[in-house]
């Protein structure tokens, strides 16, 4: 038998037990330079009986052939008995059928083993000493050329390239990107003449133009004299006269004059579409609803047929503080319609924010706020009726947490502070002028049928030319056309029997919209004796509340969520039928099926809203001096003197509001014989030092005749200023 040969093809390997521990030693006596030995991919090394450690890093390889593999591995010839010995090892090893077992032969000397390793041990040493200074070191480090260079330590300018590249592409990022983009879109050419026309028209838009514009100003300069306006006068508390949009006071610290306040006002109005698409997003998602399923709820929400309408009125647009507050108040309680309430995911944070994003959205006006309040205030009440009975019905206390409980108080108290702070001059008002109140009657002429649920406004670029004959038929159709969209409608019905929501929420949805529904017909349900009418006479401010429609923003919002759940729905099956095809070649045109709702939603919102030139400021109202009053005076063209007293804010008579003072009245009638000295004296009387009357605007009126009548006997001047002619008084 011949088991050391090389290239035999029944070679064994060759024992651990004498003729691997004579190796090193045969190589030290020999006196040659120790080679690496080659290792095989399929079988490991084996090691020494008594388990020691290779010396001088050589090890010897059990390969199918391994008595060549030992010749390999010596350098010199060995001994006779030592190859004997080894035959011997090799017999037992192959009849006791252990090649891979390191334990030592039967009848092997344990004690001359033993010496045989010591000295196996002392000449692998002199013979690693001799190897060190003739030979590469043996060991891992050879194969450090081929290892990888280690990854250098990123600066700190990569490292903020990082964060700034995680942010841009993080979902709330690509959310309020979009939401701002679809903003300037739907509401072009607000911005393509920004400082020159207004939407809608030029009449409510100045009117709030001027509101933001002046609350910046008098805050930077005399914040005690906010309600105490530059119109109106010498009325107290006129800018208590409408809603005030006090919350955009921040932007009307920034700029000066007309061309300014337009400016600003348009901004905000692209500003405000963005932040309500934003808003009920967020609310969607909160709740449960997927990225399109939001992204449904936050655009059918914002460009709803029934808002373009409300082109002219900011304070109904800014609308979007209300679903961002409910979002930021259900996630800092940890709560969603599809998961229920989770007390893990508390966070104290963001219920300070949403209190403090629904005391902004107060601030705006109370057209919305005052419902949105009533709302919070019994949405607080239910939730801790159902807090207590469900720990009663359990026993066990539900986790709430000291830290959530005061958000909650103070963040309710900031709000309900905001609110009477608000009101206070609003209850004023109603003091001063308690013929300002409305009626049930004034109620009534602005309350829509049910048919105007089904009507879209003229601006709908859609439905406008196909429901001219229904707009016709309504009473007041501004307030009247209340289309919150058909896409919207029949996503919504799909919703009730297809959608992630549970059943329960469902219904409890669709309850909120019926409900929502019929409180926005006012007067025309039943004469609202059992809906509108309890809410106009029982709960405080409610009864200045003169348009009933305006309730259909809610009604939108819970549309909205309905439709989020089935379009959620829907996905949720796409992303499924997808991930089981094999090959998914459908997948990506089913994807962007799944897109198809929100496209339909977003053509639905396109407007033809005009964009009118808004009149330019005359040269005398930047020279007379105030107080002053501007002839010709009516609700509209004063709502233009106001924005034209952004310069400097003089106090002027003039004002255009809700309602109209019966001083003012007094003013209008008196003056439409000026310059007489009955006129004289009673403005005199009044304070108002200059007269200001606009020729282009005489057309018709008594001015046209006495504009150029001699004044001198009445002891006042005349003045050519531009395109007026200034009465110094």
């Amino acid at each position: 038998m011949t088991s050391g040969q090389p290239g035999t093809g029944n070679a064994r390997p060759t024992p651990a037990g004498a003729a691997g521990e004579s190796q090193p030693a045969t190589t030290a006596a020999a006196g040659t330079p120790t080679q690496p030995a080659r290792t095989s991919d399929k079988a490991p090394a084996e090691t020494t009986a008594d388990q020691s450690p290779p010396v001088g890093g050589d090890t010897t390889a059990a390969t199918p052939n391994g008595d060549a593999g030992a010749d390999r591995a010596t350098s010199g010839a060995a001994s006779k008995d030592t190859a004997r010995h080894g035959d011997k090892q090799g017999n037992a090893a192959k009849k006791d059928d252990a090649a891979k077992d390191s334990k030592p032969a039967k009848d092997s000397d344990p004690a001359k083993d033993s010496g045989t390793a010591k000295d196996a041990k002392a000449d692998g040493a002199d013979a690693t000493d001799k190897a060190d200074s003739e030979a590469k070191p043996v060991g891992p480090e050879r194969w450090e050329a081929f290892a990888s260079a280690p990854e250098p330590r990123p600066s700190i300018f990569t490292r903020a390239g990082r964060e700034v590249g995680r942010f841009l592409i993080h979902e709330w990022t690509l959310a309020a990107l979009g939401a701002l983009a679809l903003a300037v879109l739907m509401t072009w050419p607000t911005l393509r003449y920004p400082r020159y026309t207004l939407p809608q028209d030029y009449w409510d838009p100045s009117l709030q133009a001027w509101q933001m514009a002046w609350s910046g100003h008098i805050l930077l300069a005399e914040p005690a004299r906010l309600w105490q306006s530059n119109t109106f006068f010498p009325e107290l508390w006129s800018f208590a006269f409408s809603d005030t949009l006090l919350g955009y006071a921040p932007a009307g610290m920034l700029g000066s004059g007309p061309e300014d306040a337009v400016l600003r006002y348009n901004i905000m109005f692209v500003l405000a579409h963005a932040l309500a698409t934003l808003g009920a997003y967020a609310l969607a998602r909160q709740l449960g609803a997927g990225r399109i399923g939001a992204a449904v709820a936050g655009v059918s929400y914002t460009y709803a047929p029934w808002l373009l309408a409300q082109a002219g009125h900011l304070h109904v647009l800014s609308n979007g503080g209300i679903p961002l507050a409910l979002a930021m108040l259900a996630r800092g309680h940890g709560w969603s319609l599809r998961h229920g309430y989770r007390p893990e995911r508390r966070h104290d944070g963001w219920v300070y924010a949403g209190w403090l994003v629904a005391a902004w959205q107060l601030s705006l006006g109370f057209g919305i706020g005052l419902p949105f309040a009533y709302f919070l205030a019994g949405a607080v009440l239910v939730t801790a009726v159902l807090f207590f009975a469900r720990r009663l019905r359990t026993g066990q206390a539900v986790p709430f947490g000291r830290r959530l409980f005061a958000a909650d108080v103070l963040g309710g108290v900031l709000f309900a502070g905001v609110g009477l702070l608000m009101a206070f001059p609003f209850f004023k008002v109603t003091e001063l002028h308690p013929y300002a109140e409305r009626t049930i009657g004034d109620i009534g002429l602005f309350s829509p049928p049910a048919s105007g649920f089904v009507t879209a406004p003229g601006e709908s670029r859609i439905w406008g030319g196909l429901h001219e004959g229904a707009r016709a038929a309504l009473p007041w159709h501004p307030e009247m056309t209340l289309l919150p969209g058909f896409v919207l409608y029949a996503l919504a019905a799909g919703g009730l029997f297809f959608s992630v929501w549970r059943l329960r929420h469902r219904l409890l949805l669709l309850a909120g919209v019926l409900l929502t529904m019929v409180f926005a017909m006012g007067t025309r349900f039943f004469d609202g004796t059992f809906t509108y009418v309890p809410l106009f006479e029982h709960l405080p401010g409610w009864s200045a509340l003169r348009t009933p429609g305006r309730l259909m923003l809610w009604t939108t919002l819970l549309l909205g969520l309905l439709a989020a759940g089935a379009v959620t729905a829907l996905t949720d099956r796409v992303r499924e039928l997808t991930a089981q095809r094999i090959p998914s070649w459908p997948g990506p045109w089913l994807r962007m099926a799944t897109l198809l709702p929100l496209l339909l939603v977003t053509v639905e919102g396109l407007n033809t809203t005009p964009h009118p030139v808004v009149p330019t400021q005359p040269a005398a109202m930047r020279s007379a001096e105030g107080p002053m009053l501007v002839l010709p005076s009516s609700q509209s063209l004063d709502q233009h003197v106001m924005l034209w007293s952004t310069s400097g804010f003089p106090d002027v008579v003039n004002g255009g509001s809700g309602f109209t003072p019966r001083q003012l009245d007094d003013v209008r009638r008196v003056s439409q014989s000026f310059p007489d000295q009955t006129s004289v004296e009673y403005l005199r009387t009044l304070g108002v030092r200059s007269v200001v009357l606009l020729r282009g605007q005489v057309a018709g009126t008594p001015w046209e005749i006495t504009i150029d009548a001699p004044v001198e006997s009445l002891g006042i001047s005349r003045q050519e200023v531009g395109d007026a002619v200034v009465y110094r008084l």
